[in-house]
């Protein structure tokens, strides 16, 4: 027979639990990251419904806002500018963005004048040229004229188009100001009306192309960029500055523009209609 201490003895059971069940798991904080995507995803939801509600012109304010938010301003024009890509063309005004952007490169342009001015009067005891180089800012863009005087050989020669040493002094100043900026460059060269005989094959058509080359070249030379150049044009006495006096010296001239940016659409605009591009 068994002893009674060993009739007592019972088997000893150890019970393991283990950690991260299912059960308890609501006491940890992934409910946190699920509850801020509902919330999330119901903001959004939110938004589109009030977005869809919005009437198509306001639809197309808020894309052009995300397009491009540094065009916008406050006080003043509109202060939101339309999506030309999101919104269909009859309900696009593109205005307000022309009207800003005239006004950032109108006053870039007052800046390079009033620098270039500077620079002419720092040069005034060696050139002499205040009143023969004229910088305005018109509704085409920066326009600096090199106009000649009543003798009519400050920059070039009567008829000829090998420009001067005080045209080419003049016009390395105008380049190394011009080569600063970023701006596209248009070059014209303008004549008086006295003709060359009938019998001549060089008229004043050449003439003026060419004295806006030699320009072309010295500004290039000063660092202004060939890519820059967008147009030599030779126009001859079609654009007299004192139509009253068509023979004056004062026609004579060469003009340099950077145009704004739509005027310079505009300028290409009118070159692929006449290349019937």
């Amino acid at each position: 027979m068994s002893s009674p201490a060993k009739q007592k003895e019972r088997p000893v059971v150890i019970v393991k639990k283990k950690r991260g069940s299912s059960r308890g798991a609501h006491h940890g904080g992934s409910w946190k990251v699920a509850y801020a995507d509902f919330v999330t995803a119901m903001m959004a939801f939110f938004m589109v419904m009030w977005l869809i509600n919005l009437d198509q012109s306001t639809k197309s304010a808020i894309g052009g806002y995300f397009s491009n938010p540094t065009a916008f301003r406050t006080g003043g024009a509109p202060s939101i500018a339309p999506n030309p890509l999101s919104a269909p063309p009859s309900t696009v005004d593109p205005v307000p963005m022309q009207l800003a952007l005239r006004a950032q490169e109108r006053s870039r342009f007052e800046r390079a004048a009033e620098a270039l001015r500077r620079r002419i009067e720092e040069n005034q005891a060696e050139l002499g040229l205040n009143t023969l180089i004229e910088i305005t800012v018109t509704e085409e863009g920066l326009r600096i004229e090199l106009v000649e005087d009543g003798d009519g050989d400050t920059f070039f020669p009567l008829s000829s188009a090998v420009i001067s040493e005080t045209g080419r002094k003049a016009l390395t100043l105008i380049g190394a100001e011009l080569a600063e900026l970023t701006a596209a460059v248009v070059i014209e060269g303008h004549t008086d009306a006295m003709q060359y005989s009938r019998q001549a094959t060089y008229t004043n058509w050449e003439l003026s192309a060419d004295r806006a080359n030699a320009a072309r070249r010295i500004l290039e030379r000063e660092g202004v960029s060939r890519s820059r150049v967008v147009g030599v044009r030779g126009l001859a006495d079609r654009y007299l500055r004192v139509p009253e006096e068509p023979d004056a010296a004062a026609n004579r001239r060469i003009s340099i523009l950077l145009p704004f940016s739509d005027v310079l659409e505009q300028l290409d605009g009118r070159r692929d209609r006449v290349l019937g591009a």
